[in-house]
């Protein structure tokens, strides 16, 4: 469905298209400064050169057109402001003709974008054999709101956790338990039986294990050279090491499903890089047919810089001097199998920006190598780091990396503080009030990184986030529980929200800004965005705020009025509803 903005356009197209007038410069958009005008169209500045007129003689020619076009009454009036702004206001029939049309929409006002064009989100990211830590949040929570974003707006959207399992940390540890294990039957190569179903390790081991190997490597050449020809032999097939891996994987993706549940992230495909690398030495026989793969130094790399590029560009290492392969090789096979067995026209990466230059090598090189082709969307949405109140990135108190199940808990038990300190929840079983503590917590932990743009960093601040005052995931939860607790109230006294709309001046102003959902979604997946649904959200909850407290509702004597207020909170509820699911933000039914 088309926003109250959009269908604007359309008749100021017809306007400016009858004129001779660029139809792209009739875009009309929500005004800035409401006083002026509901709605306002810039486009007689842009059109003033090639018209060879000043731009207010052109906003007036445009005005006088939209008059003589306007058949179905849709304006109230028409002025040209400053240097020649068209400036519009809107009768009340147009905005009761939409709000009708939207409630009945079966699609909820949420637009189509696409026809199910395939998307692929590569978003998570997680290490294997290491705890998730705060680190993930980011890269988690933004990859899954675009994801639902597309899915909701008609794309087949496919997310992707990407594990990274497949780099010398596996070499560092396998080496390790060799070292600590020799009788292990994995370590045995003249071993051909089946090896045991269950893993000789825990999560718990992994997280103890790496660091300390990892540290020996760093201290000890002989104890690094080990690892590498651990890695490589992994890589290479070896069977008991394979088996480990594999162990590996099974205990780390268990504990990731619980943090991602927790934070109620979904993904569709929990591939890592180790399942690309039977694809790498075809890739590479190709990049190397095609001339574009060479030797450096023993490593063999492909070139990536353009002629005219004003920064250096590395080349895309391939393989190392000792023939292990690095993170670009295993993202460009990752795009080889993307292409085969998804064929997507967009492969979106929600990683930190910090790897922007990785990317670049990586897109570079396949589009060079042809695979991908150039119709096909590449795109690394990068974002800012998450800080403590220092303005470093966060940390534990004692100065390490917080675990991510340690911040979920610290989130679950501020939201029961915050819950206790406004008296809510008071009638419910323990179990309940559990159950809305963690509701509270997710919405305040999701929102409070998904209002800021995903390119900038932000200050993790557990006091404020958890409020339910001010623009946090508590407020927009109160607000949602709040109307449809009205909403039942009213049905409880057999009143129902109106078919039909009635708009006296204190009303107009939410009902326009529910007009605006369509248009909201469409900005928020065109610079993958998630803020722009997060400031649409305050900006709704705010309106209705005053709309709530100017006017009577339940105690509104006159039906057709009353009904129209229902029908205004309902649609309001089901905005906030629509929004908050799009950002994976649940809605409690009370508190």
């Amino acid at each position: 469905m088309d926003s109250l903005a959009s269908k604007l356009t359309t008749l100021t197209e017809q306007a400016f298209s009858a004129l001779g007038l660029p139809v792209e410069h009739a875009r009309v958009a929500v005004s800035g400064q409401a006083e002026s005008a509901q709605f306002q169209c810039n486009g007689a500045m842009p059109s003033a050169k090639a018209a060879k007129k000043n731009p207010r003689q052109i906003a007036e020619e445009v005005i006088a057109k939209l008059q003589e076009l306007d058949s179905e009454g849709v304006f109230a009036s028409l002025s040209v402001g400053g240097p020649g702004f068209i400036n519009m206001v809107v009768k009340p029939s147009f905005a009761e003709a939409y709000l009708r049309d939207l409630l009945a929409d079966a699609g909820q006002g949420v637009p189509v974008l696409s026809s199910g064009e395939t998307v692929m989100l590569d978003y998570g990211g997680p290490n294997v054999a290491k705890a998730m830590h705060v680190g993930h949040l980011r890269s988690s929570i933004i990859g899954d709101a675009l994801r639902r974003m597309m899915l909701a707006t008609g794309y087949k959207a496919i997310g992707d956790v990407h594990l990274g399992d497949w780099g010398t940390p596996m070499g560092q540890i396998i080496s390790e338990l060799e070292l600590r294990h020799p009788d292990w039957v994995y370590f045995d190569a003249r071993f051909s039986g089946a090896y045991p179903k269950d893993s000789p390790v825990s999560m718990a081991d992994l997280e103890e294990i790496y660091p300390l190997a990892s540290k020996a490597c760093k201290e000890d050449e002989a104890r690094a050279d080990k690892a590498r020809q651990a890695t490589a032999d992994l890589q290479n097939g070896r069977a008991g090491y394979r088996a480990l891996w594999h162990h590996f994987v099974y205990v780390s993706v268990t504990g990731m499903k619980k943090n991602f549940d927790a934070l109620g992230v979904h993904f569709d495909l929990w591939k890592g890089e180790g399942s690309v690398h039977e694809l790498i030495a075809p890739m590479v026989e190709k990049l190397k047919a095609q001339g574009l793969a060479r030797e450096d130094d023993g490593a063999l790399v492909i070139d990536v810089a353009f002629e005219g590029d004003k920064k250096e560009m590395p080349p895309l290492i391939l393989y190392k001097r000792d023939g292990a392969v690095m993170y670009g090789t295993t993202d460009l096979a990752t795009l080889v199998d993307r292409m085969q067995e998804n064929k997507p026209s967009k492969i979106i990466y929600v990683v930190d920006q910090r790897q922007g230059l990785h990317f670049e090598q990586v897109f570079r090189a396949a589009r060079k190598g042809g695979i991908v082709p150039e119709s096909a969307e590449l795109t690394h949405a990068g974002f800012g780091t998450m800080n403590g109140p220092d303005g470093k990135p966060f940390k534990t108190r004692a100065g390490g990396v917080m675990k991510l199940e340690d911040l979920i808990a610290m989130g679950v038990e501020k939201a029961r503080e915050r819950l206790k300190e406004a008296k809510l929840a008071e009638d419910m079983s323990a179990a309940e009030k559990e159950d809305i503590a963690h509701t509270v917590a997710i919405a305040a932990i999701k929102f409070a990184d998904l209002q800021n743009n995903r390119v900038a960093d932000y200050v993790f601040d557990l006091d404020r986030m958890t409020a339910f005052e001010g623009k946090t995931g508590p407020y927009l939860l109160y607000q949602a529980v709040r109307i449809n607790s009205l909403l039942k109230k009213a049905a409880e006294q057999g009143f129902t929200p109106g078919e039909t709309f009635v708009l006296p001046e204190t009303d107009i102003s939410l009902a326009l800004i529910l007009g605006e959902l369509p248009d909201q979604i469409a900005l928020a997946l065109k610079n993958y965005t998630p803020h722009v649904l997060c400031d649409y959200a305050f900006k709704l909850a705010q309106a209705f705020s005053s709309f709530y407290g100017s006017c009577h509702i339940l105690s509104e004597p006159d039906e057709a009025l009353r009904g129209s207020r229902l029908a205004l909170c309902a649609l309001t509820a089901r905005h906030l509803r629509v929004i908050l699911s799009l950002l994976g933000i649940a809605i409690p039914e009370r508190m």
